[in-house]
């Protein structure tokens, strides 16, 4: 954490600490399901299948707490699986629209055209215009 925290943020280093969080989230998971559900998980190896089945959001059902304090930790696992999965979508993403905007930025360097803003645009074809018409107005007066 100290190093995330030290380091400027990159997708690789919030990917370093929602993996290394969401590990220690299973294991606690497992260890707590153990200690407070112990009928329905007479072992942490049960407990901890049940954790990471429940923080990957599969749910398989063959193992499931009975107790309220147990529900309370798999409410709170769940809540962490999903939030795992929407930070690691959500870096996918931001990691291919930064590809993509790289790439794009390049493809524009390379035509070594300076990109003008819409209106100078409007405004030099408008001037253009308007010098093509005062030439034909010239040609059909003369004729």
């Amino acid at each position: 954490m100290s190093r995330f925290l030290r380091e400027p943020v990159s997708v690789r280093n919030a990917a370093d600490v929602i993996v290394i969080a969401t590990v220690m989230v299973v294991v606690a998971g497992g260890v707590l399901m153990r200690v407070f559900d112990h009928r329905e998980y007479p072992n942490i190896g049960r407990g901890l299948w049940w954790a990471m089945q429940t923080v990957t959001t599969v749910g398989y059902g063959d193992v499931t707490p009975r107790h309220t304090s147990g529900r309370i930790i798999a409410s709170v696992v769940m809540l962490w699986g999903i939030a795992f999965l929407a930070i690691l979508i959500a870096a996918i993403v931001s990691t291919f629209v930064a590809r993509a905007e790289s790439e794009r930025g390049k493809a524009e360097g390379e035509e070594g055209e300076p990109k003008e803003p819409l209106d100078e645009q409007l405004a030099d074809i408008r001037s253009r215009l308007e010098r093509v018409e005062q030439m034909l107005t010239r040609l059909t007066d003369s004729s």
